[in-house]
């Protein structure tokens, strides 16, 4: 053997290099770059420190750490993908066991059986909230759903325009360029009303085309409000036979009516807010359930199914219609996901089981009347109207301060210097001028809205 060969670990001699770069048929290793432009590649050698002890790692690791501040330890009122919500004891405690922490994909159905129960329950929950008619055991995050659901569209209905309203999260578009621009497909915008945010029908109809391969609405939308038109974004789209997908905060659906009434074909969503923590921001889950038999067999991700042992006398589980690439399907594949969010899924079918549909009630009508409350006390203070958008809210809303004569991104890190989280900045939408997006949920008590109110009182003194 090669004495220059280390099994297991990264080979860097030039010698081993270059011997790599003759097999694969290049000359120089930046050819295997040539994808990402010239001034996103670093030049120099990374800035990476010498090996140290165990220790004191650890106490650099721990100064660094030290400098996040946790929701734990000030008001938080920032949404927008992420959300803060109180995750039950009970919840950490089944997502620990070991037969869920360490499990990955349940290929082999006979000594997999507890975390394939666990997932068709987790199934059988979201389509029970979303009336839909099957969902697979999850995605990555919204995003990537989003980007699949697009895919998707076009490969059943053999067109290559996609609809999306004007008011949504950039990086959620972003990702959905880069699933579509291999594909070919189009992403067109649809207007939106900038006094009450709701599609504009008569836009709507003229853009769907016979080219529209789908329609997609959120519903409550990125800045918050409810898309209350639902009946006749479906009827436009369906009547041009497209598919209409639905985006869903699926804490919402505890309230407002489910994707599935509404005649939605697709539902995605961010399950984030279903018994996972925030985590620095991830990790996620993507939500994806469908409606209609034609649609079931392009559904991207995997199914878990149940059945019965051969004598009949009890369940069984089984992982079914595998479309994935590294199965039988190979080029005919769906989708490329691989690893999904096996574990999340579990912690949001604990979280599902444990408030049942009268306590998932509950904890909606509490982030109404606290994210209302909160807009009654912002709307007090001179200079500040809130929301922007003449609809009914759910827990984002947008807060404006052009009236203040102040960059909302001064006041932001005025409220920080005070120990207050502020809502997100918009500036992906100059158009609403200095406005910001707060989130408001069960989390926030009344002292913490308090708190921001007296806190951006002294900020605009």
């Amino acid at each position: 053997m090669n004495s220059e060969v280390f099994p297991y670990l990264p080979n860097s001699s030039s010698r081993i290099k270059n011997r790599m770069l003759k097999e694969i048929g290049f000359g120089d290793i930046s050819e295997l770059y040539k994808d990402i432009p010239e001034k996103a590649r670093l030049k120099d050698k990374l800035n990476i420190p010498s090996s140290t002890s165990e220790y004191e790692v650890e106490q650099q690791v721990e100064k660094l750490l030290s400098k996040n501040r946790s929701i734990s330890e000030i008001p938080s009122f920032l949404g927008a993908g992420c959300w803060s919500h109180y995750v039950p004891a009970v919840v950490d405690a089944i997502v620990s066991r070991s037969e869920f922490a360490t499990s990955y994909t349940p290929y082999q159905a006979e000594t997999s059986q507890g975390i394939l129960q666990t997932l068709f329950e987790y199934q059988s929950m979201i389509c029970e909230l979303t009336e839909m008619d099957y969902t697979n055991s999850s995605m990555y995050d919204w995003p990537t759903a989003l980007g699949e659901a697009a895919r998707m569209a076009v490969r059943i209905t053999g067109r290559d325009e996609f609809l999306i309203p004007h008011y949504m999260d950039l990086e959620k578009v972003e990702v959905l360029r880069t699933y579509s621009e291999p594909a070919g497909i189009k992403i067109i915008q649809i207007e939106q009303n900038e006094h009450n945010g709701q599609i504009v029908l008569e836009t709507l109809e003229k853009k769907i085309t016979e080219d529209t391969a789908a329609v997609y609405i959120e519903n409550p939308s990125y800045l918050g409000f409810y898309e209350k038109d639902v009946e006749e974004i479906s009827d436009l789209t369906h009547k041009k036979d497209s598919l209409l997908i639905a985006g869903v905060d699926p804490i919402s659906l505890g309230i407002i009516r489910p994707p599935g009434d509404y005649g939605a074909d697709i539902v995605i969503g961010e399950g984030q807010p279903l018994g996972n923590h925030m985590n620095y921001g991830g990790p996620s889950l993507g939500l994806f359930a469908c409606s209609g038999s034609r649609l079931l067999r392009q559904m991207p991700g995997r199914i878990v199914g149940m059945t019965n042992t051969l004598d009949g006398k009890d369940e069984a589980y089984c992982l079914v219609h595998q479309t994935r690439e590294q199965h039988i399907r190979r080029e005919r594949a769906t989708s490329n996901i691989c690893t999904n969010e096996a574990l999340c899924a579990v912690a949001a079918a604990t979280y599902l089981a444990l408030l049942g549909p009268e306590g998932l009630r509950n904890l909606c009508e509490t982030i109404i009347t606290k994210s209302h409350y909160a807009m009654k006390r912002l709307n007090e203070i001179e200079g500040i109207r809130t929301p922007l958008f003449d609809a009914q809210h759910f827990k984002e809303f947008t807060v404006n301060f052009d009236e203040t004569g102040r960059s909302y991104k001064e006041i932001h890190d005025e409220l920080l210097r005070k120990d207050i989280q502020g809502g997100k900045i918009l500036s992906s939408f100059p158009e609403l001028g200095e406005t910001a997006l707060y989130c408001v949920t069960e989390t926030n008590s009344r002292q913490d809205m308090d708190a921001l109110v007296n806190a951006l009182n002294d900020v605009l003194r």
